[in-house]
């Protein structure tokens, strides 16, 4: 399988070369050639499989031109050493929970699904990487800890001076070895310009082996599909109209749902969930794309102003909006809407929401028509928000798993920075290898 650029002016790679690159030479984002149907026995059959078969299964039609059989199952197996359910909230509404990985996020399948992968072709040949990653929030300890460790790859996390949640900085900075944190003084988006712009950097590039592990990176947002399809094999109303509302910040994860549906899942539409930042959310309206500097919001991990992947959603579509509204449509949603949702459904139905996941389910009760059944993905335990929850909820209410606890007790270990790319680059050539 041959990656190609977005932009159209790179050549055309292999899947190794488009993992260790991350980015196109053009600052395009690499997209497979082609996307391969799925077979039909595979979705007679799927009910009956594990979340690491269905995935499996799935990794074959993305990489297995390139993979052998048994390597690719290895992979995808040691990824999903956790499980991702479906559960009924209330009517035709359900959730589909992706908190069930190492840092309690649904980005824990791509970051580990690339961490392997990358390890696999490091393997293969001499040399280290640098692995450069922006977060809002829970990228960065999903990678940092999908990473930690690894041979021949050293993490650089950049994340925007207080606009983490304290639970989710723990779990980049207290890792240390082969992880360093970068606090930003500045927005995801300056985190994001410092790591496109260190792949275009002739300097870098010649002392330096760069990859980025946001969902920039095929290796990160293809993997994502993974859950779209163990979603529909547990999916009890089969006989109505399948409708996924996905809570949307740089717009991998909602990709990977179009690459679903282009697969051969039998998806009837998507609901793009936007917090205040909706650039795509009036695109949809308007048929005009305004990227504007972020702003931030409870809903942290979605506070994106100009996100990458929506240049490879306007590829999928070949940039016809109209084509694209008829599989998406969108939702914006305040701060106080947010806190509204999560008390009222928790005060109605007992199920707990991230304020991520208030977004996607509120996005359902106000859009699901009859006869449609909704998978709003609840991207992060709500113990990531502490703060956030029990101030709708009460103190004492949020659940906090050992494994968070146990990261909150580590202490920070932290580099700062200026948002100047001059102050980045120095760094990277003083501390990379």
């Amino acid at each position: 399988m041959k990656y190609y650029s977005t932009n159209n002016e790179a050549p055309n790679v292999d899947l190794r070369t488009a993992v260790t690159e991350g980015l196109a030479p053009d600052r395009g984002l690499y997209m497979p050639e082609r996307i391969v149907p799925l077979p039909e026995w595979f979705f007679k059959e799927m009910e009956s499989f594990t979340f690491r078969e269905i995935a499996f299964e799935v990794a074959k039609h993305f990489f297995g031109e390139d993979i052998p059989e048994a390597d690719l199952r290895e992979i995808v197996f040691d990824t999903l050493s956790f499980d991702a359910p479906l559960v009924h909230v209330r009517d035709s509404i359900y959730s589909l929970e992706l908190f069930h990985g190492p840092t309690l996020a649904f980005k824990d399948v791509g970051a580990r699904f690339m961490a392997r992968l990358l390890g696999y072709f490091l393997s293969q040949q001499k040399g280290k990487v640098n692995v450069l990653v922006a977060t809002s929030g829970d990228t960065g300890s999903a990678v940092a800890n999908g990473f930690f460790n690894v041979p021949g790859i050293h993490v650089y996390v950049l994340y925007p001076k207080g606009k983490v949640s304290e639970i989710q900085e723990k779990q980049f900075t207290t890792l240390g070895h082969n992880i360093t944190a970068l606090e930003i003084d500045g927005t995801f988006d300056d985190c994001q310009r410092l790591v496109k712009s260190a792949f275009m950097d002739e300097d870098l590039k010649k002392q330096l082996t760069l990859t980025s592990a946001n969902s920039i990176n095929v290796a990160r947002f293809l993997p994502q599909a993974f859950y779209y399809f163990n979603a529909w094999a547990h999916l009890p109303e089969k006989d109505k109209k399948l409708v996924f509302s996905v809570p949307s910040g740089n717009f991998g994860n909602l990709t990977a749902g179009l690459f679903a549906k282009r697969m051969g899942l039998p998806v009837h539409r998507f609901i793009a969930a936007n917090n205040r930042n909706d650039v795509v959310f009036e695109y949809l309206k308007t048929g005009d794309f305004k990227p504007r500097p972020s702003v931030a919001t409870i809903a942290n991990a979605m506070d994106v102003g100009d996100p990458s992947n929506f240049a490879r959603i306007l590829d999928l579509y070949q940039n016809d909006v109209k084509a694209i509204r008829k599989d998406i449509s969108g939702t914006r949603y305040t701060d106080e809407e947010i806190r509204e949702t999560l008390g009222r459904v928790y005060k109605q139905t007992g199920y707990l929401l991230d304020p991520h996941g208030a977004i996607g389910y509120q996005a359902l009760e106000d859009n699901l028509h009859p006869g449609e059944a909704g998978i709003f993905l609840e991207t992060a335990h709500p113990a990531k928000f502490t703060e956030t929850v029990e101030g709708v909820i009460g103190k004492g209410n949020v659940p906090m798993p050992e494994r968070l606890e146990n990261f909150l007790r580590n202490e920070h270990m932290i580099d700062s920075l200026n948002a100047s790319f001059d102050a980045f680059k120095t760094f990277l050539l003083e501390h990379a290898e």
